[in-house]
C-alpha cells in the first residue's frame, strides 16, 4: 500500500501530477483540482497523502494534501455509484469541513454542483455521508477520549441540540471540547453545560 509521497514535482496536467521520489521513481498521481491551484512550481519538493486503488486492468493512485481529505475521499468511495472520478470531483468543489456543514445543513442540493452528479446521486450520497460523518464526530470523541460510551453520549447531545434547533455545524465542536475535557459526563450533564457554551458564544 502506497500511503504516502515525497519528492519532486516533475509536472502537473489537467487533473494529476507527476511526483519523482529521491530513488528516481516517477509516481502519475490523480489528485483534486482544489490541490493542483496550491501546488509548488514544477521542480519543487512536494508531499502528499495517498490510496492506491487495484482494480481488474488497473492501478490508480490518488492523491490529497492532508489526511483528513484522504479519509473523506476513502469514505465517498464506499458510497454506491460514487468512484474515484466523481469522488476527486467532490473534493474538487468542497473541503471536509464544507461537507460537514452542508451534512448540517440538511439539503443535498449543494452537492448537485459538483461535475458528473445529478439530483438522485446528491440525495444518496447526502443519505450516506449524514450517518458516516455524524459517526466521525463520534469516533473522534471515542479516540481523544478513550472512551466508547463518551462517543455514544456524544450522539445522544448532538441529537438533542439539533432537536432544539441548533446545526451540527453551531454546536458539533462545542460538544466535543467539552467531552474531551471531561469525558465522564452524563448526557443531562453534556447537554446543560452544552447549552451554556453555545449561550456564551452566541
Amino acid at each position: 500500500m502506497i500511503a504516502y509521497l515525497e519528492g519532486r514535482l516533475a509536472e502537473a496536467g489537467e487533473s494529476g501530477i507527476v511526483v519523482v521520489t529521491p530513488g528516481g521513481v516517477g509516481y502519475e498521481v490523480e489528485v483534486p483540482t482544489s490541490l493542483l491551484q496550491s501546488l509548488p512550481e514544477a521542480g519543487s519538493q512536494c508531499s502528499l497523502y495517498t490510496e492506491l486503488l487495484v482494480r481488474e486492468n488497473e492501478l490508480r493512485l490518488c492523491g490529497f494534501a492532508t489526511a483528513e481529505d484522504r479519509d473523506i475521499f476513502r469514505m465517498l468511495i464506499t458510497i454506491p455509484k460514487v468512484g474515484p472520478r466523481i469522488a476527486l470531483s467532490i473534493l474538487s468543489t468542497y473541503r471536509p469541513q464544507d461537507l460537514r456543514a452542508i451534512v448540517a445543513g440538511g439539503s443535498s442540493q449543494p452537492l448537485t454542483a459538483v461535475s458528473g452528479v445529478g439530483k438522485r446521486t446528491a440525495e444518496a450520497i447526502f443519505h450516506e455521508l449524514s450517518y458516516k460523518l455524524k459517526a466521525d464526530g463520534a469516533e473522534q470523541v471515542a479516540d481523544a477520549t478513550g472512551s466508547q460510551q463518551a462517543g455514544a453520549v456524544y450522539r445522544d447531545v448532538l441529537e438533542g441540540l439539533k432537536g432544539l434547533g441548533y446545526t451540527e455545524a453551531e454546536c458539533g465542536k462545542v460538544v466535543q471540547d467539552l467531552l474531551k475535557s471531561q469525558p465522564d459526563l452524563d448526557v443531562p450533564s453534556l447537554l446543560r453545560a452544552s447549552l451554556k457554551a453555545l449561550a456564551r458564544k452566541g
